[in-house]
């Protein structure tokens, strides 16, 4: 039985050095009979004249080039079929794929991970992800990161739902890898290389952090390294780990280039419509990413989660909080984890607003006063004595 392919996936921003990685990979002495899949989101597919001009037609490897689309969107489906040739291979050893430069990595991962999508197709068997590697230019990233510019700004043939901003989708590319590689670093001095490994690790605890020069990295470090696990990478972000920790365990980063991160937490509920204006009026541009969960007293029965990268804001419903639940299922949860039964509230028990911030020059008073002034005291909630409007319109199954 033939066994199954590893994939070594190629992401990072436009410009930030994939190609020349690619080129690295098929030039390499590694030994391996490399499959190649590029997704270039141009009308004329600029990557593929690279590699063919580095000698890749002199080659053994087969490129598949797919033009015009996002793996993660318009190309997913044709990700899953090129995939499934390409194992039907007899003499392929391995498969490295090169995202576009707007693509979200974690769609791409539950492509060759998940058993189940719109093709009835069933790579699990056949392929399996090895490593997810994501490449940054260590040379623009302050300017990219600072800039709150929309992507369709930077590429115009980017399909119209792509409205987020270009910071939302390097937070979305470092905090799902394992091997990040911090390219162009001889064009900075040590320390603005330092600074940028500090906002990196605030961000992503658990990939292993490359710094290199026109992508020249050793290959054994994105190639075989059995390191992709769906669920650890699910919990590698910085802002899961600072709440795994907990307040009492925190950590601070390095203060030496202003970068931190804190936990704000409360046992009270914020009001929907102050913390919706302190969101669009007053959030603080030193907020690099931050994310968590939110009580709110106009939805009290269930949680809410929160996220910011750049100018992009999410809210959205989560789940019903356990206090909710029937008595006997409640009382089986937390028998079965004392963790929550600990920080049970007599009153509210489970409900909990814990948002991680990561920044830069965060004054972290400052932000915590201000969601203080969201909070719904304990007299208006127990009286009823607080507004009942949301700018939430969620309309949300009852139990």
């Amino acid at each position: 039985m033939k066994q199954s392919i590893p994939i070594t996936v190629l992401t990072g921003y436009l410009g930030s050095g994939k190609t020349t990685l690619l080129n690295h990979i098929l030039h390499g002495d590694h030994g391996l009979k490399i499959a190649v899949i590029v997704n270039d989101m141009g009308s004329v597919n600029v990557d593929e004249a690279l590699i063919n001009q580095g000698g890749f037609k002199r080659t053994e490897e087969k490129l598949i080039s797919m033009a015009n689309g996002c793996i993660c969107c318009t190309l997913r489906e044709d990700l899953i079929v090129a995939l499934d040739s390409l194992a039907q291979l007899p003499d392929i050893d391995y498969i490295v794929i090169e995202a576009s430069g707007i693509s979200e990595p974690i769609p791409i991962a539950q492509s060759l991970t998940l058993p189940d999508n719109p093709l009835g197709i069933d790579l699990t068997g056949q392929v399996h992800l090895d490593t997810m590697v994501t490449v940054v230019d260590a040379k623009r990233i302050w300017d990219d990161f600072g800039s709150g510019q929309p992507i369709v700004d930077r590429q115009k043939e980017i399909v119209d739902e792509e409205n987020r901003d270009i910071r939302d989708l390097l937070i979305d590319q470092i905090e799902f890898c394992n091997v990040l590689i911090l390219n162009k670093c001889d064009l900075l001095e040590e320390w603005q290389v330092e600074k940028i490994e500090t906002l990196v690790h605030s961000l992503q605890r658990e990939a292993k952090i490359i710094r290199s020069v026109r992508s020249e990295i050793a290959l054994t470090e994105i190639l075989n390294t059995n390191l992709f696990d769906l669920e650890q990478m699910s919990y590698a972000a910085g802002w899961i780990k600072e709440l795994e920790l907990g307040y009492q365990d925190h950590v601070p980063e390095t203060e030496e280039y202003g970068i931190s991160s804190f936990v704000y937490r409360s046992n009270l509920p914020m009001d929907a419509e102050r913390f919706n204006a302190f969101l669009e009026k007053h959030f603080p541009a030193s907020v690099v990413r931050s994310k968590g969960f939110v009580w709110f007293a106009q939805h009290s029965d269930f949680s809410s989660l929160m996220e910011t990268a750049g100018n992009h804001v999410d809210i959205s419903p989560l789940t019903y909080w356990l206090a909710t639940l029937p008595k006997a299922e409640r009382m089986q949860v937390l028998s079965e984890d004392p963790e929550i039964k600990e920080r049970w509230h007599p009153l509210y028990g489970d409900r909990l607003t814990e948002i991680v911030f990561i920044g830069i020059d965060m004054h972290q008073s400052g932000i915590e006063a201000a969601l203080d002034l969201c909070l719904v005291d304990e007299d208006a909630l127990q009286s009823g004595l607080y507004s009942k409007t949301s700018p939430y319109p969620w309309e949300v199954s009852s139990l």
